[in-house]
């Protein structure tokens, strides 16, 4: 096993002043030295982990790290810089920037000694000897283990005083090491032995932590939340749940625990073992920066006789950051959660019934139940088949859309009134917006009543008895009685409205949904456009005007990546090797309306490819809704051509916005100002293109 740092992949005088120049300066070390194939590829990666959620730590450190599958070798990068560098920290910029690479396929090992890296960030005495060491080879030595922090910290001891100490306020001792590769930890001997020579138990609390990559922020969460327990006097003991596996707490531990604490930006797995405990549930972050917080609130629950009801209150949706995120992202991710468990259903169903279309002709809707009359050897009854099946698919949109909004509120207890809700949405025609609306009132009753202090010989029945009970209850009496029907005259009015669009007010119509379909490439503004479409032709019978609206989303979804692939063909020059190849894919996921197919490109460069790709959107929405294209199918892409109404025409609009976005994009990127000559970026970027040019490999 190589080396994962050597001194050619440090440097002591990072000149970088962006997180991106940052890593691309490591990035460009690894190059050098074979550990990564694809600098661009790689950089996209890192950009890609950098969205999920900012990688930036108190106390002045930066770890931008994801897995590639252009890294050859788990590889560590050091950079340290004199100006700071923002990485999305709340304490201010970052001076010490680690870019961690992992490979697709890593094995355990290695990430085990990523992890232990991980930990060791939060070692104030190791960071403070990374700001003092002043030689490469040193900090390499330093950041392998086979120098001690002490040891190098004394070479130059009046660099070590000058460290900023407020931005190191989590103490660590040398003690705090813990064994990563078993997965469950603890720092809490010294605390126990006192308090057993007190005759005290001390408070005792079991934490999970995870994250998305399971590399960095899983261990570093659990360390921080060890130290902060040693300061307080209160045993911790943590389950890490990363890349390298994870091994589950002993029951007995978990049982013996006054609290427990999730900081994870995934789902914790096995979660309901720790029911029935007063539970603190977070981002991984806040476990970082702000252990001695969640500490002091489970211990405040546990004062309180505050449990969790069954499954620990809390979902994977709400949880994906931090516990401090407003209202309008929860809300955003709790609708999310729904149209995300929605879209399969409108898929298959809306594809079925096309079928049903194409094979039976288009009085299939008037066909009898295949129950009844099926004649294997006849196409109109395959038709009728393939039709029904579709449209009992259709028939579970709502209350999907409904059950899975609650889901993401309040977790499991919430899908049966959420479901309830929704079927009942149905029954008195509140349609979508009845959905909506039962969804969120589903999860708000669960998240009350789990909230009421209940006797511990209930908490059993809470979850499958009771909570199901009330909730259905409640949610049925509001949507029958109270809120129904002002929702579904809300329904019928915006149905009514649809179907009136003629003339101007249809084209301006199909340019805003073009411009939603290209804005974020398959989020949440392009998800609420195309549910809008896919509601309007979830029916036996749509209308004219919802067909013609479906017709102008999907042809508006089809145009970024057939422009971006169609660019990457007229002007390669324009764009690097990487996203030439992604060009080649692209005109498949753009024909098959996979508008994600862009997002590598707009991720690279979002000031130039996104506004071009919803300049291009709105044109083809306008001009297919223009046209009087209509569509059935809720996707398909270039497949379901033979069922689109004024198929040539909108073929027509397809092509007008993959021109219009693909000069756009051209245009933009040739004003595009090159770096001056002598640069590290400029030198770098037209070293790796001549070797791109001339076919030579990247990586040295």
């Amino acid at each position: 096993m190589s080396e994962m740092i050597t001194a050619d992949l440090v440097d002591l005088d990072l000149s970088a002043e962006t997180k991106e120049a940052a890593a691309r300066a490591l990035a460009e070390r690894m190059v050098t030295l074979g550990r990564v194939t694809d600098l661009e590829g790689f950089l996209a990666d890192v950009a890609a982990r950098e969205a999920q959620m900012p990688t930036g730590l108190d106390g002045g450190i930066g770890i931008p790290h994801c897995r590639s599958e252009h890294v050859t070798e788990p590889t560590l990068g050091f950079g340290r810089s004199a100006a700071g560098i923002d990485f999305g920290a709340p304490d201010g910029p970052a001076d010490l920037i680690f870019l961690i690479a992992a490979p697709a396929g890593a094995d355990d090992a290695h990430l085990t000694i990523l992890s232990s890296l991980a930990r060791q960030l939060m070692n104030a005495e190791f960071t403070s000897a990374l700001r003092a060491v002043d030689d490469a080879a040193a900090a390499a030595a330093l950041i392998r283990g086979d120098e001690s922090p002490a040891a190098a910290a004394s070479t130059v001891p009046e660099r070590t005083e000058s460290a900023d100490g407020s931005k190191n306020s989590v103490a660590v001792s040398a003690a705090a090491s813990a064994d990563t590769a078993t997965g469950t930890t603890t720092g809490t001997t010294d605390t126990t032995a006192d308090a057993g020579a007190s005759g005290e138990r001390p408070f005792r609390i079991v934490a999970v932590t995870s994250c998305p990559t399971g590399i960095a922020h899983t261990y570093m969460a659990a360390e921080s939340l060890e130290n902060a327990g040693r300061e307080a006097g209160v045993e911790v003991v943590v389950e890490t749940q990363g890349s390298a596996g994870f091994t589950r707490l002993d029951p007995a531990v978990i049982a013996a625990a006054d609290g427990v604490i999730f900081a994870h930006d995934v789902p914790v797995r096995d979660k309901d073992r720790f029911a029935g405990k007063p539970t603190v549930d977070v981002g991984v972050k806040a476990g970082i920066n702000k252990p001695a917080e969640l500490i002091t609130e489970v211990r405040g629950k546990a004062a309180r006789g505050e449990v969790s009801a069954g499954s620990a209150p809390g979902t994977p949706v709400e949880r994906s950051g931090d516990s401090a995120e407003g209202y309008g992202t929860k809300l955003r991710k709790w609708l999310m959660s729904g149209v995300s468990y929605m879209v399969p259903f409108v898929a298959a169903g809306g594809l079925l019934i096309a079928l049903g279309f194409a094979i039976g002709g288009y009085k299939i809707n008037k066909a009898p139940s295949v129950m009844d009359h099926f004649m294997w050897l006849q196409a109109d009854s395959w038709g009728a088949l393939f039709f029904q099946i579709g449209v009992v698919s259709f028939g579970f949109l709502v209350p999907v859309l409904a059950g899975y909004i609650a889901y993401g509120m309040a977790d499991r207890p919430g899908l049966v009134p959420g479901f309830v809700g929704g079927a009942i949405s149905l029954t008195i025609n509140a349609g979508f917006l009845g959905g909506l609306a039962a969804g969120l009132i589903a999860g708000g009753v669960v998240i009350g009543i789990q909230k009421v202090k209940i006797p511990a010989s209930l908490r059993g029945i809470m979850p499958v008895v009771v909570i199901p009970l009330i909730s259905a209850a409640i949610v049925g009496f509001l949507m029958f009685v109270v809120i129904g029907k002002p929702i579904a005259s809300a329904q019928k009015g915006m149905t009514d409205w649809l179907n009136g669009l003629t003339g101007t007010n249809a084209v301006l119509l199909g340019a805003l949904l073009g411009l939603m379909m290209c804005f974020d490439l398959g989020g949440p503004v392009n998800k609420v456009a195309y549910t809008f479409a896919t509601a309007g032709i979830a029916v036996a019978s749509p209308s004219d005007s919802a067909m013609k609206i479906m017709a102008a989303v999907m042809a508006a979804g089809m145009v970024p990546p057939l422009a971006m692939a169609l660019a990457t063909t007229v002007r390669g020059r324009l764009f690097t090797q990487t996203e030439r190849e992604n060009g080649k894919a692209a005109w498949v996921l753009g024909a098959s309306f996979i508008s994600e197919g862009a997002i590598p490109f707009a991720a690279a460069d979002p000031l130039r490819v996104i506004p071009s790709a919803m300049v291009g959107g709105a044109v083809t929405g306008s001009l297919s809704m223009a046209f009087g294209a209509t569509l059935r199918a809720p996707h398909g892409g270039i497949f379901v051509v033979p069922l689109i109404g004024n198929p040539f025409l909108y073929l027509i609009a397809i092509a007008a916005g993959v021109c219009v976005t693909t000069a756009l994009v051209v245009v933009l990127k040739g004003m595009r100002k090159q770096a001056p000559e002598g640069t590290g970026a400029g030198v770098a970027d037209t070293a790796i293109a001549a070797k791109v040019d001339s076919k030579e490999p990247v990586a040295a």
